[in-house]
């Protein structure tokens, strides 16, 4: 057998569900015997079988990629509580299995998954979405790629019809329903590592999900970027936002002013005080970068899921 063949057979027994008891299941997703599955390319030793060797390795993926996905989504569990969260999980895991060298990408698909699959959420769909959203963000913020920052004489003399400008890679705009921003951060808040705090903490825990999804969906603009090492969520005006968006989309200065208070109610006299104070901010966090990489789209909206 050659290496490329090995290599996809151990996979595919590798990635194979687990039963409910956490063992290796008897039968092959093709109705093979495992058990013969695994003699056929594993040796037995004088301890384990050709079945026992491949289930500790069958074992140790599943409890590995479901702890690193649990990690990666402690908002999303927390929204769904930990048993759906764990089911949910299986489930992802089972039609997007892990594709690259790197758990950091095991979860780039739980958006689009939980879309096609909305039973998961229920009625907290779009609270759910907006968490996703939210907590994939997090993670491109962190390690996301960093552009050199424009410089104040990058910009001088430039023409405003004409400048366009790039946002830092690392950076989500997030148009979002329900403020995720302050539950995740309350969900992630560490504490008292003993039961009865553990206890107390989960049920506050669940309160908190529980208030935010009675919330009437609104609107929230949040920039989710980097600073020293460590990831901000920032929340946004809406013509603030429309800006920022224009300008990844490629538009130039001027076009993405106009169209950031079309239909704006800030009064025109006050505009130039809220550009200058948005560009300084953006300018002193270095978001501002040369646009000669491919434009990123803003994170979709929720407001049609």
């Amino acid at each position: 057998m050659k290496l490329a063949a090995l290599q996809r057979r151990m996979a595919r027994a590798v990635m194979t569900p687990l039963t409910p008891s956490e063992h290796m299941r008897a039968v092959a997703s093709n109705g093979r015997s495992m058990r013969k599955v695994a003699a056929e390319f594993i040796k037995p030793n004088d301890r384990l079988t050709s079945f026992e060797r491949l289930e500790i390795y069958n074992r140790q993926y599943w409890w590995r990629v479901l702890a690193s996905l649990g990690e990666d989504f402690p908002g999303l569990c927390a929204v769904l509580g930990e048993q759906r969260f764990d089911a949910m999980s299986k489930a992802y895991l089972t039609d997007c299995p892990s594709r690259s060298f790197t758990l950091r990408n095991l979860g780039s698909r739980v958006e689009m998954w939980l879309r096609k699959h909305p039973k998961w959420a229920g009625v907290r769909q779009a609270l759910a979405l907006d968490m996703v959203r939210l907590e994939w963000a997090d993670i491109e913020a962190f390690d996301g790629k960093q552009e050199p920052p424009l410089a104040a004489d990058d910009l001088r003399g430039a023409s405003p019809t004409k400048l366009r400008l790039g946002l830092q890679p690392y950076i989500t705009l997030l148009e979002l329903r329900y403020p995720v921003d302050h539950l995740l951060l309350e969900v992630k808040k560490g504490g008292d590592k003993d039961f009865a705090s553990n206890a107390f903490r989960e049920q506050h825990k669940k309160k908190r999900v529980a208030a935010v999804a009675r919330l009437k969906p609104g609107n929230i603009w949040l920039a989710v970027h980097r600073a020293d090492n460590s990831v901000y969520f920032r929340r946004l005006e809406r013509e603030e936002f429309l800006m920022l968006r224009a300008l990844r989309d490629g538009k130039p200065l001027g076009q993405a002013i106009e169209a950031a208070f079309r239909q704006s109610r800030i009064p025109a006299a006050e505009q130039p005080a809220k550009i200058e104070q948005w560009f300084q901010h953006a300018a002193a966090m270095g978001w501002f970068c040369r646009p000669d990489r491919p434009a990123q789209k803003t994170a979709p909206n929720t407001s049609k899921s």
